[in-house]
């Protein structure tokens, strides 16, 4: 393949984004946060007033956006990466709690994930190397990926980190609801018909429960580097 590709896959709140986006920062490759593209989805079908539970709908929406390439990933000057929606930035509205409900829904459409799986893969082959973070990474978008990781951590260590960062956004939320939505969010993307949340069987797996972020990382990127002999 063109590119080198680094497929993170794990759970809701196991710190996939952070990892993905600091060890793509580390290593100077692309950054491509799946669930970012799911969410804009869902935005969009939100906007179109459609249901979220309409999957027909929503993967003509899904098929329409990449079509008419309404859907990217742009790499600001900082390093950082902004999610498009038709030309708008949708970085912050992507990331509200109820967006992030209605990804959970959409993205059990087989229809939509289809819509997707080509403009993945394009970015995935974008560049001379990607990091690609989501719940399907190494099992259905790259299952030849080089290295792949699954990320991981207990159920209440997942729920706290998601509950501060809502709360640094400034969302009146508890962390007992917090909780309860990480748990259904993790009941959904196990148990959905297409491509559930799953380990790949050659993917590393890392528990983050009683490590942080930074070294995470480092493992990753160890990792990786004994792998390819360096990066």
């Amino acid at each position: 393949m063109s590119s080198k590709i680094i497929a993170i896959d794990g759970p809701a709140g196991a710190g996939k984004s952070t990892a993905a986006r600091r060890l793509a920062d580390r290593l100077g490759f692309v950054l491509l946060d799946t669930g970012a593209l799911y969410r804009a989805v869902a935005l969009a079908a939100r906007r179109a007033e459609l249901d979220w539970a309409d999957g027909d709908a929503v993967g003509a929406l899904a098929r329409e956006l990449v079509a008419d390439e309404a859907l990217a990933m742009v790499r600001s000057d900082d390093g950082a990466m902004r999610v498009e929606l038709r030309g708008e930035d949708v970085s912050a509205a992507i990331r509200e709690r109820e967006i992030s409900s209605g990804a959970s829904q959409v993205s059990a459409f087989g229809p939509v994930r289809d819509a997707l799986l080509g403009l993945q893969r394009q970015i995935g082959h974008s560049g001379p190397g990607v990091v690609a973070e989501g719940r399907d990474m190494g099992t259905v978008v790259f299952p030849d990926a080089t290295v792949k990781f699954f990320l991981t951590a207990s159920l209440e260590v997942r729920a706290q980190r998601r509950f501060e960062e809502l709360t640094e956004r400034g969302k009146a939320v508890t962390l007992e609801d917090t909780r309860r939505e990480v748990k259904q969010r993790d009941h959904n993307d196990s148990n959905r018909a297409v491509a559930p949340l799953k380990q790949a069987e050659d993917a590393i797996l890392i528990d983050s429960t009683d490590v942080d972020l930074d070294g995470v990382v480092d493992d990753m990127l160890a990792r990786v580097k004994a792998r390819w002999g360096g990066a």
